[in-house]
This record gives C-alpha cells, structure tokens and sequence, in this order.
C-alpha cells in the first residue's frame, strides 16, 4: 500500500506536523519542532452559513445538482471543506425543491456528502419587522409551523439540521422543544423577541445565535435589547460574520471576549456575488445588489447589506488581526466542528485528507493563501 506524506506546522502549538496517509485517511501524525519555511497545515474551514458563492446560488431559480457540486469545489478552494448550505426565507414549495435538490446531490456524489452535514433554514420563522428581517422578503415571514418542517424533511432524507428562528412568535417555545426533540439545532436570529422570550427559547433548547450583531434594527435601546440578552445567555453559542462589514472591529472584539472562543464561531454568511468582480448584480437574496470595490454588498440604491462576499478565509484573516491566527480558527474549525459533530476539530489518524488544508498567512495578510 503506497504511502504519501504531507507536513505543515500547527497553528496552536507551532510544531511541524507530519502526516501520513494511504487510501484518502491519515495513517500517522508525527510531531517536529516547527519550520518557518513551512506552510500551516490543519483540518479544512468549517462554514455553517453558506448561501452561495462564485456565481453558485442555493437560493436561486437555476439551483440544480450541478449547482450544489460546483459551490462544494469553488469553497474547497478557499480552504472549506465542510459548509452548510443556508436557504433563506421563501416559499414553502421552493424551500422543499432546493431541499431536494440538495439531498440528491449528496447522494450522486461522496464528496459533497462529505462536505456537506446538513441544511440551515435561516426564515422563515422570523421578525416581519424592517431591520430584523434583513434581506428577507416579508411576503413569505409565517410562524412557526411542525407540518411544514416534516414536510421539508420528507422531501431531504432528513437534512434540515439547523432551524434559524425568531422567538417573538405565539408558542415558539413550544415549536423550538419540539424541533430539537428530533435532533435539529435551533437558532435565534432576525429577532426582535425580549430577553425573556430569548430565555425561554434557550430553555426550550435553541443553541446558537445566527450572526449576533446583524439582522437588527438600525437603532436599539441601550438596555434592555436583544443583542444584550443574546451576550448574556450562555446557552447561546454565537455566530458572526467576520468581513469588517458587518461588524465593526470593536464591536467583533466585544461580543466574542462577552461569549468566549468556545461560544463563538465564524460564518461567511456568503451569496452567489462572493467572489465575483466589483458591480452590479441580480441576486436572489436582496434582489438588485452592488458589490463595492472595498468588498460591501449592499441592495442597490440602500446603505443596506445584502449577504456577505467574502469567504471564510478573509474571515479568519480578519480575525486574526483582531485576536490571534490560532483564536481565529478555534472559531472557524473547532467551534464549527463541535457544533456539527461533536469533533474538537484536531487533526487525527483516520480524518480523510481531503478534509485537509495547507496555507499561507502571516500578520497583516488579508486572506488564507490556500495552497492547491
């Protein structure tokens, strides 16, 4: 049985990592003293809000299996090997085709199986509300349904896995039991619920906060508010969108030293425009959108975002300035990762290595330099 052998060094604790494996899975990991000269080296970015990329879009009319394999290869290439695909408030019968849609691209092709857990519902059981809703298109915010969601689930095998959720709604916490009794991860976001409605959702069994800090009024009161609650519930473990535009470095630096690196985890939050060239475009998440040359994507004619464009790895690059290259990717591989399969997301003997990644960053880098 032939034997490769791939080396970097380990971005938590500096030393030379030599990894050998045969047959696609690691067989050995041996540790060295570390080698500036050589490249990073750790298990793939974990992206748990994708809503495209590189003109691939999960929420628009073209989405097909073609559709599903080419996002897949266009994130390996920025160094996510795991993602979630992220489906946006819509119709019931278009939530339940794209659900299909991706089912059947797992099952034709192992590696995007591999690649993909499950599916995010990001709506559309959430604030009807101008601020919170975000890009949302408000004909289609309804409450929370069961029906519906067993529905979505038939069609999938079973792959909705996370549920964004406003818990503003009549017995919301009696829909949130319910879903995590099955084994799906609830979210609270686009909210505009109190700190005792976040509470009891918490209590109920929601875990995670989708991206804190955004889809939010343009105003709120100084206390009490819902991003205060949200901070404050250790339930809640914290997603954000780490582009410098969603988040103001300070704010960023705030809310993950109030929820700590084993509450906070990194997204992309990215759309079809990711990737592409400053311009104009026609977007199934915010309609007509301008991607500016300084990487802000806002709905045309409005200082409003509409999604993110960056991909992960400018995400960690950006938060490593902020806090550290090791912190960063605690967040964007060892939260994620705890979150998806209960993993710490350190390498180890049997990880396939396609699930892998060597790169290149060093202080004032704006990106993962992600080597092929």
């Amino acid at each position: 049985m032939a034997v490769d052998r791939l080396s970097g060094r380990d971005p938590w604790s500096g030393e030379t990592l030599h990894l050998e494996y045969a047959d696609g899975l690691i067989s050995r990991i041996e540790r060295a003293p570390g080698d500036a000269d050589l490249p990073w080296i750790s298990r793939g970015l974990a992206d748990l809000q994708v809503n495209g990329y590189a003109g691939y879009d999960l929420n628009g009319d073209d989405l097909s299996v073609d559709t599903v394999r080419g996002l897949r290869e266009a994130l390996r290439r920025v160094g996510v090997t795991v993602f979630v695909p992220t489906l946006i408030t819509a119709s019931p019968e278009r939530n339940r085709r794209a659900l299909g849609i991706v089912a059947e691209a797992r099952r034709q092709d192992a590696e995007v199986a591999a690649a993909i857990p499950f599916v995010h519902l990001e709506g559309p059981h959430i604030s009807d509300q101008d601020g919170p809703r975000g890009a949302h298109d408000a004909a289609f915010v309804r409450p929370p349904d069961l029906a519906e969601l067993e529905l979505c689930q038939d069609v999938s095998d079973g792959l909705v896995g996370l549920i964004t959720v406003s818990p503003h709604w009549p017995d919301s916490t009696g829909f949130i039991a319910e879903v995590v009794a099955t084994g799906i991860r609830v979210a609270v976001g686009h909210t505009h619920a109190d700190g005792a409605q976040i509470r009891a959702a918490a209590e109920a069994g929601a875990t995670l906060s989708t991206h804190l800090g955004n889809g939010a009024h343009a105003q709120l009161p100084r206390h009490p508010n819902y991003l205060w609650a949200q901070l404050a519930e250790d339930r809640l473990t914290a997603g954000f969108i780490a582009d410098g535009h969603h988040l103001p470095v300070d704010t960023f630096v705030a809310m993950v030293r109030a929820k700590g690196l084993d509450r906070s985890f990194l997204v992309s939050d990215s759309v079809a425009t990711g990737g592409r060239p400053p311009g104009t475009y026609s977007s199934s998440v915010g309609g007509d959108v301008e991607l500016t040359d300084d990487g802000r994507l806002l709905v045309s004619g409005t200082p409003y975002l509409a999604g993110a464009a960056a991909p992960l790895a400018d995400g960690v690059a950006w938060a490593a300035a902020a806090f550290s290259l090791p912190e960063a990717l605690t967040m964007a591989i060892t939260t994620p990762r705890r979150i998806i399969d209960g993993t710490d997301g350190r390498l180890q003997p049997g990880d396939p290595v396609t699930d892998v990644i060597t790169f290149r960053w060093q202080p004032g880098d704006r990106t993962l330099t992600i080597n092929a």
